[in-house]
């Protein structure tokens, strides 16, 4: 088990650990209600203290365990949590945050993020979040699925540069972000913060991982998030529903991959060699 977390810094300064806790789907069945809280408290304990999440998922539901499980231990939590575009306007906001507050049972929201980019001016709601850090509602805002141009629209408004991640789809078969939107990133020292890093379980079962994962007494899984985590500027936040799950993630962080297994990756999940759209689910 490694003793210390590995870390990456915000543009802020704020150092956050590059694996943190995902919860897309929780919260949709209430008989998975206990599992999926003590696998996030397990999580805390191992040191993965970002716990992302939205109001989007399950309607305001996986907030909801979300707050179960970090229940007089919110001080350990760098709590994140997503705005949908429709409720992007300055008053849709405010009140979208107050009601993910109240399902967070908490006053404030370490990293509120832009769910993804949509009608709303980008500059109303750049205003909005830079009110809600005033009022202490959010501590730091972001984006999630923004690609190269629209990161470009965002740094270019007043305050727009305050941005401190953009959440979007990144895993060895999803590489596209990787010809212009990471290294535009890295060279702004503003994180990716990668959901689905195993694309939803897909590559748990893949043989050119399995063949890696044997090198390493691992699984596909591990390898595949492990390849995320050793990129610069790279936080992973994998979704695990079981305290088994969340403890395969941990150890993923013990993984060195090779040269060797870095150009087996290659050929198996070719990087991109044109522009392509930035991809989201």
């Amino acid at each position: 088990m490694p003793s210390i977390m590995r870390t990456t810094t915000l543009p802020c300064g704020e150092t956050i650990p590059v694996l943190g806790q995902g919860t897309w789907k929780m919260g949709e069945d209430s008989r998975r209600r206990v599992q999926e809280v003590n696998a996030l408290r397990l999580g805390l304990d191992l040191g993965m203290t970002l716990i992302d999440t939205a109001e989007m998922y399950a309607s305001g539901g996986a907030e909801e365990v979300v707050a179960e499980a970090i229940a007089g231990r919110r001080a350990e939590v760098f709590l994140v949590s997503k705005v949908l575009p429709s409720n992007a306007s300055r008053a849709g906001v405010q009140r979208a945050c107050e009601s993910s507050l109240k399902r967070l049972a908490t006053d404030c929201i370490d990293l509120y993020l832009l769910h993804w980019p949509g009608s709303v001016p980008l500059g109303e709601t750049v205003d909005a979040f830079e009110a809600l850090k005033k009022a202490g509602k959010i501590r730091h805002w972001g984006v999630s699925n923004f690609d190269t141009d629209d990161m470009e629209e965002l740094v270019g408004l007043p305050e727009g540069a305050n941005v401190q991640t953009n959440q979007v789809l990144y895993n060895l078969v999803r590489r596209g972000l990787e010809f212009d939107l990471a290294p535009w990133s890295r060279k702004r020292g503003i994180p990716l913060m990668a959901y689905s890093p195993v694309e939803q379980g897909a590559l748990a079962n893949n043989g050119r991982l399995e063949a890696i994962a044997a090198r390493h007494d691992a699984t596909a899984a591990q390898i595949a998030l492990a390849w995320v985590m050793r990129q610069e500027g790279v936080i992973a936040i994998p979704k695990a529903s079981s305290q088994e799950h969340v403890r395969e993630n941990f150890a993923a962080l013990d993984i060195g991959l090779t040269g060797e297994d870095i150009a087996d990756l290659d050929r198996a999940f070719p990087p991109p060699t044109r522009k392509r759209g930035l991809e989201m689910i």
